[in-house]
């Protein structure tokens, strides 16, 4: 079936984009079975959807980088603000050791997991800050790399939490390791709806698209929609 899939501009306002069919591309299979059939309607149907990395300043902490997370919903205290700042250092070192452009959805030996180590590691001990706070303020410096491990996504992941008398980093890690496996399994999907984004001028990595992809099979959908239809905004 062909349908209109409609866009947010700047201004925003509703425009009619290209029209597509649910299966002109791929589908998306979740766990649990949960099959998405139009994976590229659902990200559209996500107002706030597309990317806020900061290509000008890549290898940078600072205080605009939580704030900025603070607007996409991390609630990082004054107080924490000040503890992370505390471990700039080490934040912005480990950094500088992984390349901009690193994605979670190349090889497995393209991934730079003791850089990602090292990083997370600096979040390790600070009061009231955990994996969704931590990512949120890390997924803007590396968008195709690291996922905002919000409550949604930790519970979609469920089957990989080490839990919680697991070391920090180690659990944050295999976090982001099983999100890898998803990523694997839906290759072709989110290739394929990344590029489409692309061709309409948008870019989202990989990383983010499946982020969507959780919330609208998790999540309460708008009443009434279909599979694959509009998601409920959220992430």
């Amino acid at each position: 079936m062909v349908r209109d899939v409609r866009d947010h501009s700047a201004s925003g306002r509703f425009h009619y984009d290209d029209r597509v069919t649910a299966n002109s591309l791929p589908s998306a299979v979740l766990r649990n079975g949960v099959a998405i059939e139009d994976p590229l309607g659902v990200v559209l149907g996500f107002p706030r959807r597309f990317d806020v990395s900061d290509p000008s300043r890549p290898a940078s902490f600072a205080e605009p980088d939580l704030r900025l997370a603070n607007r996409a919903g991390a609630r990082i205290s004054a107080a924490q603000i000040a503890a992370i700042l505390q471990r700039r250092d080490a934040i912005e070192q480990a950094l500088r050791a992984i390349a901009a452009d690193a994605s979670l959805a190349g090889t497995a030996d393209s991934v730079p997991w003791l850089p990602l180590r090292q990083l997370f590691g600096a979040f390790a001990g600070i009061r009231g800050v955990g994996f969704s706070k931590m990512t949120k303020a890390l997924y803007p410096k590396r968008p195709a790399l690291i996922p905002m491990l919000d409550s949604v996504v930790q519970k979609y992941l469920q089957d990989d939490d080490l839990g919680a008398q697991a070391p920090f980093t180690e659990r944050g890690l295999a976090f982001v390791r099983g999100y890898q496996r998803d990523l694997d399994r839906n290759q072709a999907a989110l290739r394929a709806v990344r590029q489409e984004l692309a061709r309409r001028g948008h870019g989202l990595t990989e990383v983010r698209i499946l982020d969507l992809l959780i919330w609208s099979a998790t999540t309460a959908a708008w009443p009434g929609a279909p599979p694959g239809g509009r998601a409920a905004a959220g992430p």
